[in-house]
């Protein structure tokens, strides 16, 4: 291990400046226009695990390629998948970003880009642990196989097949992902369970056209009225969802659970302050902890209806449309959850106006053992690389083919983030601590000891 760390601090500065060379790539997989750049970061990908020493290969989807990469199998050893995502979020409003999302700049030792916490630098750090190992003639304890694909912020939709079709390839102990997060750098954490996902969207039309709003106005529905109507019956004053059946599958939090996510640093005006905002709101009973990770939800991601220009523009607009995601915890089923909320939404439409519901993209929640073998070994892991205790996390977030992983594949997964709280992920001046990425490779490096005991 002392030449693979060695070789880690050694070459520190290249994998800073390969990081941001990676992130320099607009790969955002929402909007077709960047086609060709998610061509391009894919090989790049798979030139640069060439380079660190890997077998690797594009794998044509019907969608965007899968870089797949591997030291090889020999017979024998225990073979584990690294899982990461090279497409990114759109990174609008541009207005918002202090540097241009896609020119990497380092202030105070963070690197600022867009994809560079979620989830470039995360899986770049995994690639140069391995790299390590094989430039030094270290022992590499298992085989690994890195697939990285490009679809994860659009919701994974080919990958389920691409996991069948290569299902023998991909046969492993585990599947090994830093996708998520942990509380601070003296706080690493191993994640143990993710919130799951189902995405829709309403339309709700009243006329066929845009009316005069003097001539036609209080003779009949409003959409936009309509639609804010609808949306504000779906929370109470508990801040509760209101949808039957919504809270059914919902398992409570236990006493253990409960300890575990107190330990979670926490200030009220620090949080408030880190929000903008002047009071916190959400489900009454749990605290805000247990509502962002361990408690399901209800948000809207964004309304449109009627004339958003300069100046005013007297009408009663034709339709009005919403966006909606909800974040669901273990036990709860993305499918099922979209069923209520729409037949709940149907029913309390009024006739004076047409609704339209449409079902986006969804993930199943997931949990995993905290206390087995693998487990286990990553929290030593984290805590060689980290040197402070690390804890077990909840995580609010989704990740939504780690259910395909499990019932395709037949593992479990190794959830190991290095992305800190304030890195902002989908917001603009998306963040990576030098110090997450260099202790992310060092965590990495162990893992494969601590793995083998």
């Amino acid at each position: 291990m002392e030449k693979v760390l060695a070789y880690l601090q050694k070459n520190q500065s290249r994998f800073i400046q390969e990081l941001c060379d990676y992130v320099r790539f607009p790969s955002v997989s929402a909007q077709p226009a960047h086609k060709e750049d998610m061509n391009r970061a894919a090989n790049w990908l798979a030139e640069r695990a060439r380079a660190a020493g890997l077998e690797a290969r594009l794998e044509k989807t019907p969608g965007n390629p899968v870089v797949m990469a591997t030291t090889g199998r020999r017979k024998g050893r225990p073979h584990y998948v690294i899982y990461g995502h090279y497409d990114v979020q759109p990174p609008e409003p541009f207005d918002l970003w202090k540097t241009p999302p896609f020119e990497p700049t380092i202030r105070d030792r963070k690197i600022f880009a867009r994809g560079v916490s979620d989830n470039k630098g995360q899986h770049l750090a995994h690639l140069y642990a391995i790299e390590a190992y094989l430039k030094t003639n270290t022992e590499l304890p298992a085989d690994v196989t890195f697939l990285v694909e490009g679809e994860e912020e659009v919701g994974s939709n080919n990958l389920a097949a691409f996991l069948k079709s290569h299902r023998e390839e991909l046969a492993c102990e585990a599947f090994v992902i830093s996708d998520t997060g942990m509380p601070s750098l003296k706080q690493p954490a191993l994640t143990y369970a993710l919130r799951g996902l189902t995405a829709f969207e309403i339309k709700v039309t009243g006329p066929n056209r845009d009316l005069h709003s003097g001539i036609f106005g209080g003779t009949l529905e409003n959409p936009a009225m309509a639609l804010c109507q609808l949306l504000a019956q779906l929370r109470d004053k508990k801040g509760r969802v209101n949808i039957p059946g919504f809270y059914d599958d919902v398992k409570p939090l236990t006493k253990l659970e409960r300890a575990e996510m107190s330990r979670l640093p926490y200030k009220e005006n620090d949080f408030k302050k880190f929000l903008g905002v002047r009071e916190l709101a959400g489900e009454e009973g749990f605290t805000p902890n247990e509502r962002r990770s361990a408690r399901p939800t209800l948000e809207i991601n964004g309304l449109t209806s009627g004339y958003q220009g300069a100046g005013s523009k007297t009408i009663v607009p034709s339709w009005a449309s919403v966006k909606i995601t909800c974040r669901l915890v273990p036990n709860q089923s993305p499918k099922k959850i979209f069923k209520l909320a729409a037949a709940h939404l149907k029913k309390i439409c009024p006739p004076t106006v047409k609704i339209e519901i449409t079902e986006g993209h969804g993930g199943d929640p997931c949990i995993v053992d905290p206390t087995s073998d693998i487990a286990k070994a990553g929290l030593r892991a984290l805590e060689k690389a980290f040197d402070a205790k690390p804890m077990l996390l909840r995580e609010g977030g989704s990740i939504p083919i780690l259910n395909d992983i499990k019932k395709i594949i037949g593992v479990d997964t190794l959830l190991l983030g290095l992305a800190l709280p304030d890195d902002n992920a989908h917001s603009p001046n998306e963040k990576f601590e030098i110090e997450s990425f260099t202790r992310g490779m060092q965590m990495a490096a162990y893992l494969w000891q601590e793995l083998n005991v």
